[in-house]
């Protein structure tokens, strides 16, 4: 559906107002942004290689903690051989845990010590959370949607209709087709908050799309579009986050030659539009989207870029896409 000059189809109009940059308040960067999620009146935001969240507060950023160290790792790079020991959370959504806001934070699921999930809870004082190994339910999602376990890459949620829709990045290049699987939120909830059995959490409802390829390239070398996160917008549409990344492994990074966004209704990819470079003309890997505020035919997004380098700030995109109906 997209090629090197845009999308063939209903096209979306997107406007960025504004970038800036995250930093915690020490003065240390906010390092791989990979989701964003609404928590109450703030935000939460996962970093996928390491232990903590950042909690963006007004003008304050402050750190969360979400799983105790890794072999004494709290961050984890290439650089210091330990990136395979991230947790590497990769998708949040604002979710109802018994009558309070939370946050449900996803691990990928991309090797066997990446299938964590963490529920942060608001609390008078500070935010409460609990977290667990939910490894049978990522066999269960990776066998739902027919991925072997080392294709498994599941990015992007959000709540649709009371369950989760998880979403596979695909690899089209590799037979992995980017698609979903609709999750039993309540018994997720239970089974991370320990109130319940893991293996009791139902999967089903398959969606497969075909977001299409980058054809600026010859054929042998085309980039697939594979989805990096999702938002619900009205009458259970949904619009992805996508990205045009050329690496042969889910584990590790490659070049982004094009990142966009796309309207889903059903398993049908309805409109879309490439995203604009920055200033310097760099594509912005974006990995996390949130809705500021929605109307019927448009959205204030938040949108967090992963730079894949752990000494610059994630950017945070302020834009506005318009012409969803």
């Amino acid at each position: 559906m997209a090629s090197g000059g845009g999308w063939r189809g209903r096209i979306l109009d997107v406007e960025v107002h504004r970038w800036s940059a995250l930093w915690f308040d020490d003065g240390s960067p906010v390092r791989a942004a990979s989701a964003i999620a609404p928590f109450g009146s703030e935000w939460l935001i996962a970093q996928d290689d390491a232990t903590h969240a950042a909690w963006w507060r007004d003008d304050e950023v402050t750190r969360l903690r979400l799983f105790p160290p890794v072999d004494g790792h709290d961050l984890f790079s290439d650089e210091e051989g330990t990136k395979r020991l991230k947790p590497d959370l990769e998708a949040a959504c604002a979710v109802d845990h018994d009558g309070t806001p939370a946050v449900l934070l996803l691990g990928s699921g991309s090797l066997p010590n990446r299938t964590r999930v963490a529920l942060v809870s608001e609390s008078p004082t500070r935010p409460m959370v609990k977290a667990a190994d939910l490894t049978g339910l990522y066999d269960d999602v990776a066998r739902a949607l027919g991925v072997p376990q080392a294709r498994r890459n599941l990015e992007g949620a959000c709540v649709v209709d009371g369950r989760l829709r998880w979403f596979q990045r695909g690899d089209r290049r590799r037979g992995v087709i980017d698609a979903s699987v609709d999750v039993d939120l309540d018994a997720l909830l239970a089974a991370v908050a320990g109130d319940a059995d893991p293996a009791r959490v139902a999967v089903g409802d398959v969606r497969r799309y075909d977001l299409g390829i980058l054809d600026d390239l010859d054929a042998e070398g085309s980039v697939p579009l594979a989805i990096t996160d999702a938002v619900v917008l009205d009458r259970g549409r949904v619009l992805v986050s996508a990205a045009a990344e050329d690496t042969d492994d889910p584990v590790a990074d490659g070049p982004v030659s094009a990142a966009a966004l796309a309207v889903l209704d059903g398993e049908d990819v309805i409109a879309g539009s490439l995203l604009p470079t920055d200033a310097e003309g760099t594509v912005p890997k974006v990995e996390g989207l949130a809705i500021v505020a929605a109307s019927t035919d448009a959205v204030d997004l938040l949108a967090v870029v992963d730079a894949d380098d752990p000494t610059i700030a994630s950017p945070v995109i302020h834009l506005t896409v318009s012409g969803l109906t």
